[in-house]
């Protein structure tokens, strides 16, 4: 009987898409179950041998935590460090990753109207594979997800292309916000189309429509994430990072979006109401800094003097939290007087990123939300 009761329980790699199934991705401002981050410690990534890092990361969890429930997926080697770094109230759980951008390699979850949660499982080749990628190997940031759904019961679809969450901001309404740079790089699907990459992103988001925004954020190194440039922040309402400065090269970058995103509809046919959150002044990796990661072949060179894609839209929203980066005060304030605006119900909490923002992304590209299910 036991053994009977054990497979019934056994959770399931699907052969359909949620699509097919009317399951939807809900929009990151909808409410959650928790929160998932994974912790960090590649020295040819981070710093001084993570430590500067993984402090970062426990701020991050901290003030998230104030919000929702976190959980920290672990390596066995830094397992009872990050323990006793985190709060008793953060979950902490052994999980073998590459590295710690869990919104790329983690699964995007999605809902239904009877009240289940599935996982999607996107194929991941850390940001380009061998032509052009971060690091290799990979292998262990793909079984990521799927870990993931497990822990959470939930049943998992893997999906047959390339995908980082990054990549995407939903509306929950059936909009996909994307860029061109990223989804129709070849280092990631070149056997798809444009059009049969929207075909997919509606097979696998249940999605109706997508708007496609042209580069990223300047010199980002995931090809353009649209997590650093734009997102969602309500139906119709979207946020996005600016710059005055003429002669900076993301000035080019927002103001292409800006006409884009004038020009577009929403999958209910309604034009997007824009809100512009000025950019930090820019920001450079020091020698000190760049001094203090090993060297090794085949990742990314990190180098003094190199610029770094700091913006303000890389933030994460939590229940009753929005967390998000802060790099300088004159520019913080503004920010975080736009973010409390535009979500009136939420406190807004600013922590000290720099050292995310060293390893090539920052709190949306560490955090990956758990949707509560729809009642």
């Amino acid at each position: 009987m036991l053994a009977l009761r054990a497979r019934r329980i056994t959770l399931r790699t699907l052969k359909s898409t949620p699509d097919r199934d009317k399951f939807w991705m809900p929009a990151e401002y909808e409410r959650h179950s928790g929160c998932w981050m994974l912790w960090p410690e590649r020295c040819d990534n981070w710093r001084s041998g993570a430590k500067p890092a993984q402090a970062a990361f426990v701020s991050v969890a901290t003030a998230i935590s104030l919000g929702e429930p976190v959980t920290v997926g672990a390596s066995a080697q830094q397992f009872q460090n990050a323990r006793a770094r985190l709060g008793d109230h953060i979950r902490v759980v052994e999980m073998s990753a590459n590295d710690a951008w869990v919104r790329d390699s983690g699964p995007t979850f999605v809902i239904d109207s009877r009240g289940r949660r599935r996982a999607v499982d996107w194929m991941f080749n850390a940001w380009g594979g061998h032509a052009g990628g971060l690091y290799s190997p990979w292998d262990r940031d793909d079984e990521v997800a799927r870990k993931i759904a497990e822990i959470e019961s939930a049943d998992r679809y893997r999906a047959p292309f390339v995908l980082e969450g990054g990549a995407i901001h939903v509306d929950g309404q059936g909009t996909c916000l994307t860029t061109e740079e990223c989804l129709l790089n070849p280092n990631r699907n070149p056997h798809l189309s444009r059009a049969q990459i929207e075909d997919e992103l509606r097979r696998y988001l249940g999605i109706r429509c997508v708007i496609w925004l042209g580069r990223g954020v300047y010199l980002d190194e995931t090809d353009g994430h649209i997590d650093e440039l734009a997102c969602f922040v309500a139906p119709g309402q979207v946020a996005l990072t600016w710059t005055a400065d003429r002669s900076d090269p993301q000035y080019e970058i927002s103001q292409d979006a800006y006409r884009r995103l004038k020009s577009a509809r929403d999958a209910h046919g309604r034009l997007l109401t824009i809100h512009k959150i000025h950019q930090p002044d820019p920001i450079t990796m020091t020698a000190e800094e760049a001094a203090g990661l090993d060297i090794r072949e085949g990742t990314y060179p990190r180098r003094a003097g190199d610029r770094l894609p700091a913006s303000y839209i890389n933030f994460y929203i939590a229940n009753k939290v929005l967390v998000m980066p802060l790099y300088d005060r004159r520019r913080d304030r503004a920010a975080a007087r736009t973010l409390a605006r535009l979500f009136p119900t939420r406190r807004i909490m600013g922590v000290r990123t720099r050292e995310i923002l060293l390893g090539g992304g920052n709190i949306h590209c560490i955090t990956q939300q758990v949707p509560a299910p729809k009642r």
